[in-house]
């Protein structure tokens, strides 16, 4: 014992200590880049239109979910939709209204994304906006048809690039679509009709 303690050689337990510390020094992994977000997404997105009629509508949702999940920012594209009503709504209503956008957007895209001829995604560019927001500017190619446009507005979120909104044809906010249709909803009964309105539109959606 005492010729481990005036050893003047490193121990096996001070070894064992710099590997850990070594180990813990290495650098975090490197951030997803915003075209690395969306790209993904459509990668995904692509797998699951070839396969889209054995899924049929529920087995798209269902692996549509989490692809979505990870790209978007779903409960901040809930906030921006609904607007400043948001801020004077119960924490119940909030989080009810997270869960039945978040389900009727995956619906939606499962809908929409139906099939499989041939189509392709690219991207074409990216620029930085004022507020430090990416924009990543990308192409549907169909063939036969013309190609469509599609950007996505990314915001950090948690340390990650995550998509806030989409500009179908480039220019037209889809966010802006649905505050527009949210207003009228809210205006009719409140957050528990719209919360009711999105289920019912998720449930169609699912039944084909």
């Amino acid at each position: 014992m005492h010729r481990f303690r005036t050893h003047p050689r490193p121990t096996r337990r001070l070894l064992l200590a710099g590997a850990i510390l070594a180990a813990t020094a290495q650098p975090a992994p490197a951030q997803a880049s915003p075209e690395a977000v969306v790209e993904r997404f459509h990668e995904a997105l692509l797998g699951i239109m070839r396969q889209a009629r054995q899924l049929g509508p529920r087995g798209r949702f269902e692996r549509l979910q989490p692809a979505m999940q990870a790209a978007f920012d779903l409960p901040a594209m809930t906030r921006i939709a609904i607007g400043p009503p948001w801020s004077r709504m119960e924490a119940a209503q909030q989080q009810a209204l997270v869960q039945a956008f978040s389900d009727w957007s995956v619906a939606t895209y499962a809908s929409r994304f139906d099939g499989f001829s041939g189509e392709s995604f690219r991207t074409t560019g990216q620029s930085t906006l004022r507020n430090n927001d990416r924009m990543v500017q990308t192409a549907l190619d169909r063939p036969g048809n013309d190609p469509v446009q599609l950007n996505y507005l990314l915001r950090q979120s948690g340390g990650a690039w995550r998509i806030v909104d989409i500009y179908l044809t480039g220019s037209i906010s889809e966010l802006a679509s649905r505050r527009a249709d949210f207003a009228r909803v809210l205006a009719e009964g409140g957050a528990d009709r719209l919360i009711a309105e999105l289920r019912q539109r998720t449930a169609r959606l699912l039944a084909g």
